[in-house]
Formats: structure tokens, sequence, C-alpha cells
């Protein structure tokens, strides 16, 4: 009795038995392979086992020493399957037929083996850098191996590599910190400019306040000056009037200047500017062939300091640079606000200026006015003040009595009257001759007032000077009264 076994696409069946002539093109092999097809086998003389031609998955997992000595661990993946020739079958049926469920682990071993020698001759970078270099050769090393075992790679995967000493950290470390730091200037570019149309937003704010603030304190010192204006407008007129007055007249003056300045051009200055030109023109000559000489080698010195001046200015202008945009934001506002405050400080103080000159000129005005009306009744004045001194010119003249101890009067009660009407006329003589000498301003020298005080014996000094010139004082001589006759 015969069964019929038919063989699946994923799978080839090993029917082993009676001896075969020539089995599936392969001579000598022992056993007959099937694939894709049916075939009779005979019960208790052939037996018939399944091989599997599916895909298989081997994970690898390793720790490895790198080519620097560093420790690292590789893990990845093996996609493998049994040949689908039948060689390789043949192959994979002598040793994995029984043993199946093995595959996986004899795989994982043999590219172990292998991916442990490859990464020995590589170093961290290279593996990190290239891996398809690492992939590759071993797939290259275990290839023979694996057809001898019946199966080929379809795919190897190495999945990660780890770092369990750091050591791949650290060689990101400065490529981290160079994209930290390009962020970062990134950042403070964008935190820069931020700040400049910040800034030049107060600016513009600055600006329409300090406008509104100028427009303000002008309003104010118009508002002031009309008011001063006003207060002024009497003076203010009187002073307009005379100032017309003095620009008049420097006007001609300035016309007569004018005048004389072209006569001396025409008389003094022409013939001096060509003897001049003659002379000029001369030492330029001279000059010309003394710089021509002296030209090249200033011109060589020039060059030599010109490029050690190009450097120095550079680096001049970067420093300038840098304290001109930090001084020019204070500077600005400073500016502004000195500009309200000065111009608020002068409209007050111009208001205040115009108020103490309308009350210095109204004082003087008084002070001249009080001056006139002495002037013109100044008789009145110095009679006034004589009378009111005229007890103590009395008592002045009557003093030498008083020093007498004992005095005899000849002629009795007459001569007793004489000593005193001679004392009261001197009184009255100084009297006239201090009213004499204080009217005597508008009289020539020498005058009446002189004549009198030389009828009372007194002396007058006489000058020539002007009514009102102011004289050194001389001593007065006193008038005494006559001596009394000596006894008999």
């Amino acid at each position: 009795m015969f069964f019929y076994k038919v063989a699946e696409p994923n799978e080839a069946l090993i029917i082993s038995g009676l001896r075969q002539g020539k089995r599936s093109d392969i001579d000598n092999l022992g056993f007959k392979i099937v694939t894709g097809k049916g075939t009779l086998v005979i019960p208790g003389v052939q037996a018939v086992r399944r091989l599997s031609l599916d895909l298989r998955e081997a994970s690898i997992g390793l720790e490895c020493v790198t080519h620097q000595g560093i420790p690292v661990g590789v893990r990845g993946v093996v996609i493998y399957k049994v040949g689908d020739d039948f060689s390789s079958i043949a192959n994979a049926a002598r040793r994995f037929l029984d043993q199946q469920n093995q595959m996986d682990q004899r795989v994982h071993n043999l590219f172990a083996g292998h991916l442990r020698a490859i990464v020995g001759n590589m170093t961290v970078e290279e593996m990190i850098r290239d891996r398809e270099k690492l992939t590759s050769l071993t797939r290259a090393s275990s290839g023979t191996e694996m057809e001898k075992l019946g199966l080929i790679v379809d795919s190897l995967q190495i999945q990660e590599i780890q770092d369990p000493t750091g050591y791949i950290k650290n060689l990101a470390l400065p490529h981290a910190a160079a994209v930290s730091r390009e962020a970062r200037i990134a950042q403070a570019r964008a935190d820069r400019e931020a700040t400049e149309a910040e800034q030049e937003a107060e600016a513009l704010k600055a600006a329409a306040r300090r406008a509104s603030q100028i427009k303000q304190a002008g309003y104010q010192a118009e508002v002031d000056q009309a008011a001063a204006r006003a207060q002024q407008a009497g003076p203010l007129s009187e002073a307009t009037a005379r100032q017309e007055v003095v620009v008049e007249e420097t006007k001609v003056a300035e016309l007569e200047a004018s005048r004389e300045e072209q006569r001396l051009q025409a008389s003094v200055r022409k013939p001096a500017d060509a003897k001049a030109y003659q002379e000029v023109t001369l030492a330029k000559a001279g000059r010309d062939a003394r710089i021509a000489g002296a030209e090249a080698q200033r011109r060589e010195v020039e060059l030599d300091a010109e490029g050690n001046a190009q450097r120095v200015k550079l680096e001049a202008d970067a420093e300038a640079e840098r304290v001109r945009v930090e001084a020019a934001a204070n500077a600005e506002s400073t500016r502004m606000l000195g500009e309200a405050q000065a111009a608020a400080t002068q409209a007050k103080g111009k208001a205040e200026g115009e108020a103490v000159r309308a009350r210095g000129m109204a004082e003087a005005q008084a002070i001249k006015a009080r001056a006139d009306a002495l002037s013109e009744n100044q008789e009145a004045v110095i009679g006034q003040q004589l009378a009111e001194q005229w007890p103590a010119i009395v008592e002045a003249a009557a003093k030498p009595f008083g020093a007498v101890d004992q005095m005899i009067v000849l002629n009795g009660a007459q001569g007793l009257s004489e000593a005193l009407a001679q004392a009261l006329s001197q009184g009255v003589v100084g009297l006239q001759l201090a009213r004499n000498l204080l009217a005597g301003g508008n009289g020539t020298p020498g005058g009446k007032a002189a004549k009198e005080a030389a009828a009372a014996g007194g002396e007058v000094v006489a000058g020539s000077g002007s009514p009102g010139e102011k004289r050194p004082a001389r001593p007065r001589r006193a008038v005494t009264p006559p001596s009394p006759p000596p006894l008999g």
C-alpha cells in the first residue's frame, strides 16, 4: 500500500529508505528531497520528514571591546532561511532536521564570534559613522560557514550600539556644545534686535513727550511775555523810541566809516596789494622748488605712517562705535531733559528780568523827580536848614565869652551892649556868607558872595570851575570879636 505525500511551498520533504538511483539531481545522498510537488511513499520502507524553508530571525546581543579598548554593547538581528537549492537543503537536513528549534541559537553563536572579531578591529567612531561597513564585514566573514550549514542570510541589521562607559556621549559633547553655542548666539541676536526695537520705540516716545513739553513751555512763555509786555507798555514805548534814534545815529556813523574805508582802499590798500602780490609770487616760486625736493621724502614717510594709522584707526573705530552706541542713548535722554529745563528756566528768567527792569526804571524816575524838585527850591531848602542850625551858630559865636573868668567892660552898659551886638553880628555875617556861598553856583567866582565875605572879615576861596564842580575844602579863618582895650 502506498501513501502520497505533498510538499508545501515553504517546506521540503526529506525521504529516506530504499536506495534510490539518481535522486533530485544529486547523486549518492542516501535520501530523496522533494519540494513543491508530491511523491509516493512506501510505509515501513521509507521515512518522510519535513524541513521548514520559512524565514527565521536570530537576535544578537553581546558585549565587545573595540580596537581602542573601549567596551561597547552591540544589538542586532539576523534574518535567515534554509537555501532553496537542493545542496543547501541537504546540508541543512543533515545538521538541523531533528533540531530545527535550535537553529536560532546556533546562528546567534556563529555571528557573535565573527562580530566580536570585527568590532575588535574597528574604532567606536568607525562603528558609529559607518554601520554599513560593520554589517558588510560581518556578513562576508560568516557567509562561508552559513553556506556549509545550508543557510542564507536575507538581512543583517545592527540595531544599537550601547556605550556603558559614556564614550559616545563624550564624543557628542563638542558637537552639542557647538549647536548650543549657535542657539545661544541666535537667541542673543534675536534679543539684541528686540532690545534695539524697544529702545527705538522708547526714543520715539521720549521725542514725542519732549516735543509736547517744549510746545507747552513755549505757550507758557508767550503768555508770560504778553503779561510782562502789558505791564511794561509805557516804559517799553519810550525805550523803543530811544532805540530808534540810536539806530539811525548808528547807521549814519556806519555810512561815514564805509566812505572812509573806500577811500583807504583806493589810496593805500591797492598799491600795497600789488607790491605784496609781487613778493608773494617770488616767494611761492622758491617755496615750490623746496617743496618738490621734500615731497618725495614726505610721501615715503606717509606711506609708512598710513599702514600703522589704518590698523590703529580700525581698532579705535570699533571701540569708538561701541562707546558711541552706549553713550548715544544716555546723551539723547539727557539732552532732551536739559533742553526742556533750559527752555522753562529761560522763559522764567526773562519774565523776572523784565519785572526787575521795570521796577528799576520806576525808582530811577522817582529819584530824578526829587532831584529836580530840590534844584528848583534850593533857596528855600537852604534857608530852612540854616534856620534850624541858627541857635548852634550863635552859641558857637558866643563861646569865647564863656571861657573868660572875669571881664572888665568899659563904658558901662554901653560897652556890654556893643560886645553882645558884635557877637550877634558875627552870627548874621556867617549866616549870610553860607547862604551866598551855597547860592553862588550861578554867579562868577569872586562875585557878591566874596565881597560880602571880605566885608565881614572872612575868606572866600575862588575857583575857575563850572557850577557844581567839586573842589577840595580849605580851612576858613574864624572871625573873632575885637579884643577890649587894655586897662589904663
